[in-house]
């Protein structure tokens, strides 16, 4: 004889898809691509650059500074003075020791300045300080 109790309780219990691990796993998933990007700081204005044939790509470099032609300095979007680059260097620098400085400078820039903002990335303790140019158009590198 078939007992009713029996019956419905296996009736209640059908077969179900344990989502817990699959939410762990994605969970997993979501932390090691955050962890893995790298995000990509930008100075905040456009600049014209230099063309050099012997220009490289640099893989990473963590601090930009820009300089227009007009003499401005910009570091993180935002419009510094000349006096204000070691300070913000050091900062970087806290975050990232072994950050490597690029001046990303206008082909019109004046010189001086461009040197004022190299010398204060170095006293600030960047040992690598480059400065930004773009490969001509047809050049070989």
């Amino acid at each position: 004889m078939i007992n009713a109790r029996q019956s419905l309780r296996s009736a209640q219990h059908s077969d179900e898809i344990n989502m817990a691990p699959l939410i762990d796993l994605i969970f997993l998933l979501l932390i090691f691509f955050m962890v893995t990007t790298s995000f990509i700081k930008e100075t905040g204005i456009e600049v014209q650059r230099p063309s050099a044939v012997t220009a490289q790509t640099r893989e990473k470099s963590n601090v930009l500074i820009a300089v227009t032609a007009g003499g401005e300095i910009y570091m993180d979007k935002q419009r510094i003075d000349v006096r204000m680059v070691r300070a913000h260097v050091e900062n970087a620098l806290a975050e990232h020791p072994q950050a490597a400085a690029v001046i990303v400078a206008d082909r019109a820039s004046d010189t001086g300045i461009v040197v004022d903002v190299m010398d204060q990335c170095r006293l600030a303790g960047v040992t690598d300080v480059s400065i930004a140019a773009q490969r001509p158009e047809g050049g070989r590198p």
